[in-house]
């Protein structure tokens, strides 16, 4: 590792698992200062226990919390340098079953949640007293590209994040404010979730191996590359874009064999 991100204050929602916490173990090797912020207390303190990051539980779709975690930055640390807008849920829902209460709940997660999260940044980073500014790096999926029939809501929460992140960072750019937000993309990733329902049932993995013309899944670690260099200072020309990681998927025509 190379501490690009050395002492820099980072927070990373969604952190306790998944590509979060790939997020987390990546963060901190590479210096930062991490906060995890996630409703999974359990996996949470473990995760943080291991890497070296602080646990706040943490419900991205509450204001109320979301100000928790900024007093916390505030006192405990004084800046903030990044912000990882990663957590998420799905509802595998299709239009003809979703519930409204369903959708309004995956809503407030996956994209009310990251407004927030903006929102804060936003606001802890402009208080920066080296000027320096910061990074946002929002999580959405290949699925903001292409469709899941099953899921509505997440496929509309995805879409809606690239929009998001388009207009945060248009903003932040043409108010000079040196804060960059840009969006990552992860297609199929082999998370320990999969890798326990892979062991269970081996058939799956040809087939998730086929989703990417590559032939195989993403790891937590590619993404959490994709993440790192967003965030670091070697992404300072970058600011409302799209970083897809997930092997070609978004790329390939539909084959007919």
């Amino acid at each position: 590792m190379s501490d690009r991100m050395l002492n820099k204050v980072v927070i990373i929602t969604g952190g306790a698992s998944g590509i979060g916490e790939g997020m987390v173990q990546r963060f901190c090797a590479e210096g930062a200062r991490v906060v995890l912020a996630d409703v999974d207390t359990k996996n949470g303190r473990r995760v943080s226990a291991r890497c070296g990051a602080l646990f706040q539980e943490h419900d991205v779709s509450s204001e109320t919390s979301w100000q928790s975690l900024e007093d916390t930055i505030r006192q405990d640390y004084g800046q903030l340098d990044a912000l990882l807008n990663n957590a998420g849920i799905v509802s595998n829902q299709s239009i003809a079953d979703v519930d409204v209460a369903t959708w309004n709940r995956l809503m407030s997660v996956n994209l009310t949640g990251m407004m927030l999260g903006c929102q804060t940044g936003i606001t802890l980073m402009r208080e920066n007293s080296s000027g320096n500014g910061g990074a946002i790096v929002n999580t959405a999926s290949s699925t903001s590209y292409l469709a899941i029939p099953s899921d509505v809501a997440y496929t509309t929460s995805k879409a809606g994040v690239v929009g998001l992140t388009k207009s945060v960072a248009v903003f932040c750019a043409t108010e000079r404010l040196n804060i960059r937000v840009n969006s990552i993309h992860p297609g199929a990733t082999l998370t320990n979730i999969l890798k326990t329902a892979l062991g269970e049932t081996p058939s799956l993995e040809a087939a998730l191996n086929r989703m990417s013309p590559m032939g195989r899944l993403g790891t937590v670690e590619e993404v959490a590359a994709m993440a790192l260099f967003l965030a670091s200072d070697e992404a300072t020309f970058c600011t409302g874009g799209q970083f897809p990681v997930e092997g070609g998927t978004v790329s390939e025509h539909p084959r007919m064999v």
